[in-house]
């Protein structure tokens, strides 16, 4: 029981710390993990009946993939964010069906529309997260110049 809490906080602490070192792309990527991750929880808190921490599973993946469509960007791909608003949207509800009716295989169906956005999320290369970063610095340099 001790060494499970140790293990919980060091977790806790060490997510803490990744976050307030990371860059936006890694946010996004740990929020990513973040919902799978609560998601296969509440998979096993159906399988084990056990409602209650179903609920808080899943109520906190929604609030995650609603995190997730609060660092939509509108201004850089529309056409991408309103597809990307779309499909968090229908995840949303799904898990929500899922809740209700207790079926994991709706689970699994959200948790592999995660999967696959966070891969493509991943395959960002380093250049290209860096060209992005530089180019949000520039036009926050620009804005307050203005």
């Amino acid at each position: 029981m001790y060494a499970k809490k140790g293990i919980q906080a060091y977790k806790k602490d060490s997510i803490k710390s990744d976050l307030a070192s990371a860059d936006p792309h890694r946010v996004i990527q740990l929020l990513m993990h973040g919902a799978i991750e609560r998601l296969a929880l509440g998979k096993g808190c159906i399988e084990r009946a056990d409602w209650g921490g179903k609920g808080e599973a899943f109520t906190r993946a929604i609030e995650i993939i609603n995190a997730l469509r609060d660092a939509l960007d509108r201004d850089v791909n529309p056409e991408l964010v309103d597809n990307l608003d779309g499909l968090y949207d229908y995840m949303i509800v799904r898990i929500n069906e899922a809740s209700v009716s207790k079926d994991c295989a709706i689970i699994d169906q959200v948790i592999g529309l995660l999967l696959q956005i966070k891969g493509a999320w991943d395959q960002i290369s380093e250049a290209s997260k860096q060209e992005a970063y530089n180019s949000e610095s520039q036009e926050r340099a620009g804005a307050i110049n203005a």
